[in-house]
């Protein structure tokens, strides 16, 4: 549940990366036009996509409940560069992202945000619940830290049948007070020590726990060092600098590939709509903090790289024109499309004996 800070007690604003001197692009990777073009074209279609769900969601075409990754997309999109056939990637809720540039289409992504049996898991997920095993993704889970064991014993089995792929392992600031990432950060460090388990933890660290901030949840706010204390090295990265991400997301892919042993990373990101889709009055935050962190946004920064190389406006516009046309599809495929069948019920639930609904 969300904790409201008492009267007097709202935390000061969070100091953003360029502050604390940690922006990380003098070691960032040096990318192409072309390859930046390419780059911004994924991050801008997950903020519209975002934008097309969050507004089904307030219209009450969207069943349960939503996170969107708006403000966080450097973070994904730098690390999924780096992801390879027969790697997994795991993650919590705020899932709709990490997805996308796995390369689930998105018209099927949205209608199972809708519900509809054209969903990517037949509207039997939802936003927080998506998967798709063909692609590589591993599930988003609506248990905060549940799915931190899940992510460290995929990763021991690519161990154990000695695969030669890793399991990206997303979780966020807040999971890493749960007692299942002790348990399960305690397990990857032992068994990396024998270079059986290939897992890349990746901490979204956007500074609130829901509505609770780092500083109020944990006594010790540096959290990568948590990650120490089971063995498991660690670095930081700027998580709104999304070439600095792909550099850092480079060379640790390489080095889990390599030895078999899990790292981390802590990427400071921060997410500039409220922590759900029905989050809206944020009381836990000032709007003076949020101005101040949307000047960092991870798509204006490419936008700002795009102009100082003499990219065309133009191109930059068609850019964003053609992913608002393909959100705006996945919107209309998902209005159009059925809900699923009443034989669906109980199909993919139960494994091995054939389900029979009674009549009628």
């Amino acid at each position: 549940m969300a904790t409201t800070p008492s009267q007097g007690r709202r935390r000061k604003p969070a100091e953003t990366p360029a502050d604390t001197g940690s922006n990380g692009s003098p070691d960032a990777v040096s990318l192409s036009n072309d390859e930046l073009l390419a780059i911004y074209k994924k991050m801008v279609e997950i903020r519209l996509f975002e934008d097309a769900a969050t507004g089904g969601f307030r219209q009450g075409k969207v069943g349960g409940y939503m996170h969107v990754y708006s403000g966080q997309e450097a973070v994904a999109t730098g690390f999924l560069e780096h992801f390879q056939e027969g790697d997994y990637v795991i993650t919590a809720y705020r899932d709709h992202a990490h997805v996308l540039l796995l390369g689930s289409d998105p018209k099927a992504v949205m209608a199972e945000l809708y519900g509809k049996g054209t969903g990517l898991v037949k509207g039997k997920g939802g936003s927080m619940h998506l998967f798709d095993v063909v692609n590589g993704f591993y599930g988003g889970y609506g248990i905060v830290g549940g799915h931190i064991p899940l992510g460290v014993g995929t990763a021991f089995s690519q161990a154990y049948q000695k695969t030669g792929a890793i399991t990206q392992l997303y979780l966020g600031d807040g999971a890493i007070h749960n007692g299942a990432f002790h348990e399960a950060a305690n397990l990857s460090g032992l068994w990396g020590k024998d270079n059986l388990n290939p897992c890349l933890f990746v901490l979204e660290n956007n500074q609130y726990g829901m509505g609770t901030s780092v500083e109020r949840a944990t006594a010790n706010t540096d959290l990568g060092k948590k990650f120490e204390s089971y063995g498991i090295e660690y670095v930081k990265v700027d998580g709104m600098d999304v070439e600095a991400v792909l550099q850092v997301a480079k060379e640790a892919t390489e080095r889990v590939r390599e030895t078999g042993k899990p790292f981390a990373v802590e990427a400071l990101t921060y997410r500039i709509m409220p922590h759900g889709a029905a989050d809206f009055l944020e009381k836990y935050r000032t709007k003076e903090e949020v101005r101040k962190w949307r000047e960092r946004d991870p798509i204006g920064l490419v936008e700002k790289r795009l102009e100082e190389r003499g990219i065309d406006e133009a191109q930059i516009k068609s850019i964003r024109a053609d992913a608002k046309a393909l959100m705006d599809e996945a919107v209309k495929f998902a209005e159009e499309s059925p809900d699923p069948d009443l034989s669906e019920l109980l199909t993919d639930v139960y494994a091995g004996d054939e389900v029979v609904l009674p009549a009628g």
